[in-house]
């Protein structure tokens, strides 16, 4: 299903290009009143035309090409409404700056934001599903757990996907099943060609060579770790074992992606790093008539290879614990820190680590010794995510929805270890500027971790 994504991107951007022209043929005619002749279309088109490239950007940083999960789709409105308006913003700028094309579309572009917000919605919640809709075939799910129920229930209630689970079988119950009445029989009576299976699980076995006879029925089988990969741009920690780590994980140089990466790290850091100096003066300032205390600390942190480094960040806290919280002793986020905390002004020093080679922009988040001492424990693989250089920011930060914050959290941990998997199996210079844009989007919105 991998492919699946590609063609969903390359049918949302045409459609984006064909619903902005369209909208704004329609908001030449409310304002005018009047069918707009090629002329004046054509004059508008071309300027805006400019601005398309920019807002196609804005929809790529906002995750408008992601693929419509379920998730995505729920956040819809309120993505595009925000995404429209911050291109209605570049739009004004643009008119009212470089006013050589002998327009300015004031009363227009309140139109165009209102009838390309509706044409878009409309789009990427009907249109897809009708522009995509093929024949679902009929498929069966055999494995266990709660990625199997995650897969189940998005495969199924999500039209745009070319397949449907019409039946599945769970192999924690598998002593308990009648395989030929149950299972052999119902796929020939559905007529099922394609079974997505977890070969990984340790109850398989038995159902090995039922399942191989099936191929000369021209049944077709899928991973279903490979489904659920591609669905939810995670590894599934249940469905692993270490022969997938074995099959999948390798941290063997690759010497043009970590060439340009690190090209990407010294230049990007060192000009960040010097345009963030101008906001140190005032963060010292804050700071100081705050609660007069230093406006830098120090922390360790796990990075590559289980090397302890330090990492350098603005103070937050009334007292500098190191981030392990010292007995005794109270400590709250200051008047002061809670602003730092809520702009990532107080990760701004960071950037000298990454021009240090301390951690990189992108990779998994450094994590605390004493934290890491205890997941390594309690959770499988753990360690694999120090196979490679921390990072300012992450596929986790992107996608991770509730997050493990200033204390243990062993479930969220162990999601969030899901996502690391899946940044170190796929990781790509493509991949790192993907997360590089998408992070501006976390930062402008306040959120991720």
């Amino acid at each position: 299903m991998s492919g699946l994504s590609k063609k969903e991107a390359v049918i949302l951007f045409f459609g984006d290009i064909f619903f902005f022209s369209f909208s704004l043929w329609i908001a030449l005619y409310i304002r005018f009143a009047t069918l707009p002749s090629v002329d004046i279309f054509i004059k508008h088109l071309i300027p805006f035309s400019i601005l398309f490239a920019v807002w196609f950007l804005v929809y790529f940083i906002a995750g408008l090409y992601e693929k419509h999960t379920l998730i995505l789709k729920s956040k819809l409105p309120n993505v595009i409404w925000s995404a429209q308006l911050i291109n209605s913003t570049f739009a004004i700028i643009f008119f009212y700056a470089l006013p050589i094309f002998g327009i300015t579309p004031k009363t227009l572009l309140f139109v165009y934001l209102f009838v390309s917000f509706i044409c878009v919605l409309l789009w990427r919640l009907y249109g897809l599903s009708l522009v995509s809709r093929g024949h679902r075939e009929s498929a069966l799910l055999i494995g266990s757990g709660l990625e199997m129920k995650e897969l189940l229930e998005e495969v199924n209630d999500n039209p745009r996907y070319g397949l449907s689970f019409v039946s599945s079988v769970d192999l924690s119950e598998i002593d308990g099943i009648d395989i030929q009445n149950e299972i052999i029989t119902p796929i020939y009576s559905n007529n099922i060609k394609i079974i997505a299976v977890d070969f990984s699980h340790q109850e398989i076995t038995p159902l090995l060579p039922h399942l191989y006879n099936l191929i000369f029925s021209k049944v077709r089988f899928i991973d279903s770790h490979r489904i659920y990969e591609d669905i939810f741009d995670r590894i599934p920690l249940s469905l692993i074992t270490y022969s997938w780590f074995l099959e999948n994980i390798s941290v063997s140089p690759k010497f043009t992606y970590d060439f340009l990466k690190r090209i990407m790290d010294i230049v990007l850091s060192f000009f960040l790093g010097l345009i963030s100096f101008l906001l140190y003066p005032f963060v010292y300032i804050a700071v100081k008539f705050d609660d007069g205390g230093n406006i830098f600390i120090w922390q360790e942190r796990v990075g590559q290879n289980n090397q302890e480094i330090k990492i350098i960040k603005f103070r937050t806290m009334s007292v500098d614990d190191s981030g392990e919280g010292e007995q005794g002793r109270e400590n709250k986020v200051t008047r002061v820190g809670k602003f730092l905390r809520a702009s990532r002004i107080d990760e701004l020093p960071q950037l000298w680590n990454v021009l240090k080679g301390d951690i990189s922009l992108i990779g998994p988040r450094p994590e605390l010794p004493n934290l890491v001492h205890l997941y390594e424990k309690e959770i499988s693989f753990y360690n694999v995510r120090h196979l490679i250089k921390p990072g300012l920011s992450g596929w986790a930060q992107l996608y991770q929805k509730v997050v493990p914050k200033f204390s243990t959290d062993y479930e969220q941990t162990k999601t969030k270890l899901s996502y690391d998997l899946f940044y170190i199996k796929n990781r790509s210079f493509w991949l790192d500027i993907k997360i590089a844009l998408r992070t501006v989007e976390t930062l402008l919105s306040r959120s991720g971790v």
